[in-house]
């Protein structure tokens, strides 16, 4: 069907949501346990790690935590840390000091003071008087603390922002490094996540049908073939090894210079979505079709495009002696062929 639908549904027993635009699938979230991206913990720091860039914690549950930011901070000391990603198998879990708590019309950041209004917000007196109403909040709670105003608070009730707002900061306000480690506030779902960050949806489905009402069961089994086509014939093959990602990029029969940029610059505007679908995050290789190397700065120039909508961090380190192209994605969810294991196709 023609429009955004998010469909609110399970995958191999997990609780899942998917967002479908005009019949494509666009995202999809998949339970990752209370411990997942964005769960606030309270750890132990342990001592440095002389290589390494920082120091490991002791997590609530015999969980571990790997914190790079640790200026300012001893072995011994409690710190409250927020979840950044997955770990990849045997690895501490990737944690942060620069804390998020999003709600659907605001995000308050603890130690990072100020009110930014989202750029997205049209209407300037209504951006005013919001931002207004978060100083105003900001200044009762009087404890360094920022708020980010988001788009969706342009066109919501003023009292329901002032309340949501109210609640983010008494959260904030009870996150204490003092104390044993702690989980402090679980990950949210992937139900509760699509209902906080994908507003602009022409369709809600919710229930136990709700995936194979709307075709999400067979995008997401399409995803069990690395190979994903880019149109023309051309395709491109994602593969994850163990130590990194590979693209391999093909025009197909036609093996023209043209053809090949086609296929590149296809390749480059969809790559995004295929590792976001699929979950694949680390060191990235992509070895692009054969083009004239004049056209890698327009291939390059699509890549950079692609990825500024993502929200994952993503480094583009540029082309290797060989030719290929590397960057570096943050593993902000499990692989999807994890949770495919078992899951008849």
């Amino acid at each position: 069907m023609k429009g955004a639908v998010t469909a609110l549904g399970h995958l191999g027993g997990q609780e899942a949501a998917a967002r479908v635009v005009d019949g494509r699938l666009e995202e999809l979230l998949i339970a990752d346990g209370p411990l997942g991206p964005g769960a606030i913990l309270r750890g132990r720091l342990g001592r440095p790690v002389k290589g390494l860039g920082g120091a490991f914690l002791d997590l609530p549950s015999g969980a571990s935590g790997f914190l790079r930011q640790t200026n300012g901070l001893r072995p011994g000391d409690g710190v409250v840390v927020q979840v950044s990603g997955v770990a990849e198998a045997g690895k501490a879990l990737p944690v942060g000091t620069r804390l998020l708590l999003k709600g659907r019309l605001a995000i308050v950041t603890p130690g990072a003071p100020g009110v930014n209004p989202a750029r997205g917000m049209r209407d300037a007196d209504i951006r005013a008087a919001l931002v207004e109403m978060a100083e105003a909040a900001l200044a009762a709670a009087d404890d360094g603390t920022g708020i980010i105003l988001r788009s969706a608070a342009e066109h919501a009730d003023a009292e329901a922002v002032r309340a949501e707002i109210a609640a983010l900061l008494a959260t904030a306000a009870a996150l204490s490094p003092d104390g044993p480690p702690a989980l402090l506030h679980a990950a949210p779902g992937p139900h509760a996540v699509a209902r906080r960050d994908w507003p602009d949806t022409d369709l809600l489905a919710e229930g136990p049908r709700a995936f194979a009402d709307h075709g999400v069961e067979d995008l997401i089994d399409a995803l069990r073939d690395p190979v994903a086509t880019l149109g023309r014939g051309a395709h491109m093959a994602v593969e994850a090894t163990r130590a990194l990602v590979a693209v391999d990029v093909n025009t197909g029969p036609d093996g023209s210079p043209a053809a090949g940029l086609k296929a590149n610059l296809d390749a480059a505007r969809e790559l995004p979505r295929q590792l976001r679908l699929r979950g694949l995050g680390g060191q990235i290789v992509v070895d692009f079709a054969p083009m004239p190397k004049r056209d890698r700065g327009t291939v390059e120039q699509a890549l950079r495009a692609a990825f500024r909508r993502e929200d994952a961090g993503v480094v583009l380190a540029g082309w290797t002696p060989l030719g290929n192209f590397e960057l570096q994605r943050r593993r902000d969810r499990r692989p999807l062929t994890e949770v495919l294991d078992g899951v008849p196709g």
